[in-house]
Order: structure tokens, then C-alpha cells, then sequence
């Protein structure tokens, strides 16, 4: 069953931002990387993974896709079959927004939001002792 695991967020202050949903909430820092124009610190509560998104600019087609500006950028569903379900998103008309072959891949849903789908424990979970 497809389940929503993921939620990514653009934001104008990486380390404030941070600081707000671990002291606040008591999410965990999983994991922190550069991936193509922007910095992606991936946050967790036990069940979902929070990505809080820092763009090098707003120039890209990717940092544009859910507007301008700090906003919820995409939230991502863990798939059983990622070939089925692709399937399924060009059934639907689904414009596909990642490049050809990039896992997850992100398109834009009927209504124009944009999301993503994603293999089976893409998201890592914090450590039992963290």
C-alpha cells in the first residue's frame, strides 16, 4: 500500500529552520548533503522524513516548480512498484518534472501540485538511540 513518507519544505534559513523543528518538535537530524542546486537536511520524527530545502537561487526549473519564495515544495509516496505506479502517473497525464531515470521521481499531480514517488525505506529513520 502507497503511504506518504516524505515532506519537503524550501526555506530561506537552513539553520534556523533547523533549530525550530528539532528544539519545537523534537525532530531528529538524519542526514545533511548537497544534491544538484540545493542543500537538503532531512529531519525525522519516527515516521515521516522532513526535508528542509535551502536552493543555491530561485533560477532553477526545480526551485520554481511549487513557487517562489519558502513554501511546501513536494510531499513524496512510498511505492510497492515504482515501474506500475509510473505507469499509472502517465495514465493521469502526470507532467513528470525530475529528469529521465532520477530516483525518486517528482511530476506534477492533477491540480498542479507537485509530489513524488519513491522506492520502498528511501527515507532513512533515525537511530534507536539518537
Amino acid at each position: 500500500m502507497a503511504r506518504i513518507v516524505h515532506i519537503a519544505v524550501k526555506v530561506d534559513d537552513l539553520e534556523k529552520a533547523t533549530e525550530f523543528y528539532t528544539k519545537t518538535f523534537g525532530f531528529v537530524e538524519v542526514q545533511t548533503g548537497q544534491v544538484r542546486d540545493h542543500t537538503s537536511r532531512h529531519l525525522s520524527d519516527g515516521a515521516i522524513d522532513l526535508a528542509l530545502i535551502k536552493y543555491d537561487s530561485e533560477d532553477s526549473a526545480e526551485s520554481r516548480a511549487a513557487g517562489l519564495g519558502p513554501c511546501i515544495h513536494h510531499f513524496g509516496i512510498e511505492v510497492d512498484d515504482m515501474k506500475l505506479s509510473a505507469g499509472e502517473l502517465a495514465k493521469y497525464g502526470c507532467e513528470i518534472i525530475s529528469a529521465p531515470g532520477v530516483i525518486p521521481i517528482k511530476f506534477r499531480a492533477p491540480g498542479g501540485t507537485v509530489a513524488e514517488i519513491s522506492p520502498k525505506a528511501r527515507y532513512q529513520q533515525p537511530k534507536e538511540n539518537s
